[in-house]
């Protein structure tokens, strides 16, 4: 009877040894996929904070003191070039003008019969030009009569949209009194700010006779519907925050864009030999970013990077690994510093081939 424990105990001696010894050998033989980082030119999409203007953002001013008689036009209202928009009273203006004429007819007959006299040698030639003279300075009165009297009907200059109305119909106005602001939003100048390496790489990688094509993130985190083109580069940069700006220029056919609004500009930036790696090689610890690399004994040693920038599921090493290091892509979790390991290399081009990745 006692034979039977001691064969129990050892045949789950030798069941626990054998799994042991199979646990063992899985572990031995489990491979994992390694592979390096690649170096390809490629870009990708940066967004820039921007603010939107009309392309022809105008005040308008009163030209003349006197009260506004009539407002024609309202806020907000879309307004055609030459359409009369206000009206100040022109009382004052016609009696100017209607002055100015009747003077302008005195100096006329007071020429014509200066004329004759001189043509009859009865004046001498100084006293014709003097006359001559007071007629043409009364003609000049007159068109500065017709001018003013013209100040008092106020047009738009261009096809626009009228912003808020400053006065009210009754109001007295001074002399370039504000009564509203015109924005043409034909098309819409974007203003946006690059910092000085963009810049660079912007500028050197740029084709000459080509421009820019960029995109409008609106607010509502949709994009525009129309392309936009970057066109001019200010002249210098703002020494405070290293930044200099850009200005796009976007048709705005629909009228959805108006002056004041704010959105972000994407822009595809070049990145020239980025030395890429898969993002599924890489884990954080404390929001730092690291990788597992494979050292001469086929050791994985955990090594931080730093992250240039991202790609759809790839990111551009700035630092912390070179073309030659040989990095860990699956099984991350599986293994500690130190630890030796089997592995496939798979080659990196046929890594970016799995990812879909397009590179110029």
């Amino acid at each position: 009877m006692r034979k039977i424990p001691f064969f129990i105990g050892l045949l789950v001696l030798l069941t626990h040894a054998s799994c042991e010894s199979k646990k063992h050998e899985n572990k031995e033989e489990t491979k994992y996929l390694v592979s390096s980082p690649i170096r390809r030119d490629t870009s990708i999409t940066k967004d820039y904070v921007c603010q939107i203007h009309s392309i022809r953002h105008i005040e308008l001013r009163a030209l003349e003191k006197g009260y506004l008689q009539d407002i024609y036009v309202d806020e907000g209202q879309v307004v055609k070039k030459g359409q009369q928009m206000f009206h100040i009273m022109p009382n004052v203006y016609e009696a100017d003008l209607q002055k100015a004429k009747a003077e302008a007819e005195v100096a006329e007959i007071e020429y014509k019969n200066t004329q004759l006299l001189a043509d009859g040698n009865v004046v001498s030639a100084n006293e014709l030009a003097m006359a001559k003279a007071e007629f043409d300075k009364a003609k000049a009165e007159v068109s500065l009569a017709e001018t003013h009297l013209s100040f008092t009907n106020i047009r738009a200059p261009f096809d626009g949209i009228m912003d808020h109305l400053h006065v009210r119909e009754g109001s007295l106005l001074d002399e370039g009194e504000l009564l509203t602001t015109l924005s043409d939003n034909s098309k819409m100048w974007v203003y946006f700010n690059v910092p000085e390496a963009e810049y660079l790489d912007y500028i050197t990688s740029a084709k000459k006779d080509q421009k820019q094509e960029v995109e409008l993130l609106m607010a509502n985190n949709r994009k525009f519907n129309q392309q936009g083109v970057v066109e001019t580069i200010e002249g210098e940069f703002n020494h405070e925050t290293g930044n200099i700006a850009f200005r796009a220029t976007f048709d705005n056919p629909d009228g959805i864009l108006r002056h004041g609004e704010t959105g972000s500009i994407l822009m595809m930036v070049p990145l020239p030999k980025a030395l890429l790696i898969p993002q599924k090689a890489t884990f954080e610890v404390l929001d730092k970013k690291y990788v597992f690399v494979l050292d001469k004994d086929d050791k994985v040693q955990q090594r931080e990077i730093v992250v240039g920038a991202e790609l759809p599921h790839l990111f551009v090493v700035e630092k912390g690994l070179s073309e030659n290091d040989k990095v860990l892509l699956e099984g991350i979790r599986m293994v500690k510093s130190g630890e030796k390991i089997h592995f496939d290399f798979e080659k990196p081009s046929k890594v970016l081939a799995n990812l879909e990745l397009y590179t110029e």
